[in-house]
């Protein structure tokens, strides 16, 4: 019981009783407790608020393009949680993923969501063996842990997903913690299967 709050461990000695309903109006008749529970939630919100500034300020909470390699390098392994999007400026479907992750950057704070433009990256996009776009890679302590090519696996067709769907892969990576995104009442963004021969889903090199 060494890991009980003291003035929770004083009512149950005082009380000698198995009534939980009777031990609970102990716990609320005794100021103490009270007052010593809401201290500590108080202790709590402020820590919390105060790494949510701090991780802020490193740019959690944002959909960050990289311009250097060894800038993402380091990112990835620096921090816990990590999404990368390989991306090229002129290819539509990186413009819709783009539109996904800055949607879910900023409700999912302990993630940093990061873009490349795989111009930018020749080292990296020969070591991952990055050759079809979008391509987003989840780290996890600096391990690729899911990778995303294209919109694959994400809707319920190949051309189509929702920014809920791309969220759930993302839970189900291990990389984001808990489900934030918001109910897109049906819009799904994505490019209509019959322009897919003009979609650059396919190998950009």
């Amino acid at each position: 019981m060494s890991n009980l709050d003291h003035h929770v461990a004083s009512v149950l000695d005082a009380a000698n009783s198995d009534d939980e309903e009777a031990l609970f109006k102990s716990l609320e008749d005794d100021d103490r407790v009270v007052d010593a529970f809401r201290e500590q939630r108080i202790q709590q919100l402020s820590s919390e608020l105060k790494r949510a500034k701090s991780q802020k300020n490193q740019g959690f909470g944002n959909y960050t393009e990289i311009k250097e390699e060894k800038a993402l390098m380091d990112l990835t392994t620096e921090v816990k949680y990590a999404v990368v999007h390989f991306a090229k400026d002129d290819f539509a479907r990186c413009g819709v993923m783009d539109t996904h992750l800055e949607t879910l950057a900023p409700k999912h704070f302990d993630t940093r969501f990061l873009k490349m433009n795989v111009e930018n990256a020749p080292f990296l996009v020969t070591k991952l063996k990055v050759q079809v776009l979008p391509c987003v890679l989840a780290f996890v302590d600096g391990k690729s842990v899911d990778r995303i090519v294209g919109f694959e696996g994400l809707g319920y067709t190949q051309d189509t997903f929702t920014t809920k769907d791309l969220e759930a892969r993302l839970l189900a990576s291990g990389v984001v913690q808990r489900a934030k995104a918001t109910q897109d009442a049906g819009v799904r963004f994505g490019v209509k299967a019959e322009k897919k021969e003009e979609s650059d889903d396919d190998d950009w090199d």
